[in-house]
């Protein structure tokens, strides 16, 4: 064999040798990488089970009770932490942010079926007295003028499960540990008129502002494409 045959030889074979020693490296990297994703895996998990469970938790608007303020379709953040977020399995809150006032909206889970959760907005706090006379709020002898207030036409009953009149009633007091809550469309809003008082202990936290929004299309394919509320996008809810 020639000398620059044997060179070029060489050569070949330690090109060979320093791929192979990449590609063995590559496979360890790769390994030690799916293994550092495994570990970091269940402590992401941890994190998100506990952002949720005390911090902030997405909810979605199914029904047109809060209109105006929120629409069928708009999506909700919502803050757990504002009113102390409760201790699975304890029944037990942590330090709330501040307690519930009058005209907050509130995520909570309704007293009829507890596995459903509402949003509705606070009129109510203990010891208060309300009344309704054909539409207008009166809370401890005072007229509300509430500027949140939808009054479209009803497609509702009209009466509530004792046959009381939706717009008229009262008055009534709010027990200790409960709240009274109504929804915005007043003319379309399954609410304290209808199945009473909720315990406090059942609120969730309030919405902070609208992450996502669509609006619903059955004549669409993918609404949520192609009908997206961009101006509610961001809005904070009040």
């Amino acid at each position: 064999m020639r000398p620059v045959d044997r060179d070029r030889r060489n050569e070949a074979l330690r090109e060979a040798n320093r791929t192979r020693r990449g590609l063995q490296g590559w496979r360890q990297s790769g390994g030690r990488s799916t293994g550092s994703w495994l570990a970091v895996l269940p402590i992401a998990l941890l994190l998100f089970l506990v952002v949720r469970t005390f911090v902030v938790e997405a909810f979605r608007i199914p029904s047109s009770s809060m209109e105006r303020t929120l629409l069928v379709g708009d999506f909700l953040l919502v803050n757990k932490w504002v009113y102390g977020a409760e201790i699975p399995f304890t029944h037990t809150r942590l330090p709330a942010l501040r307690p519930p006032r009058h005209e907050d909206v509130v995520v909570f889970d309704w007293p009829v079926d507890p596995d459903k959760a509402f949003v509705k907005r606070l009129i109510g706090l203990p010891g208060d007295t309300l009344s309704m006379m054909q539409g207008v709020l009166t809370r401890n002898g005072t007229l509300l003028r509430e500027r949140y207030v939808s009054r479209g036409s009803s497609t509702g009953s009209a009466y509530d499960t004792n046959g009381n009149a939706r717009d008229s009633w009262g008055p009534l007091v709010v027990p200790p540990r409960h709240l009274f809550v109504l929804g915005d469309n007043r003319a379309n809003s399954l609410d304290s008129r209808y199945w009473g008082f909720v315990p406090d202990s059942l609120l969730r936290g309030a919405p902070w502002f609208v992450y996502y929004s669509f609006t619903p299309d059955s004549t669409e394919r993918a609404p949520w494409l192609t009908r997206i509320r961009w101006a509610r996008i961001g809005t904070s809810v009040r």
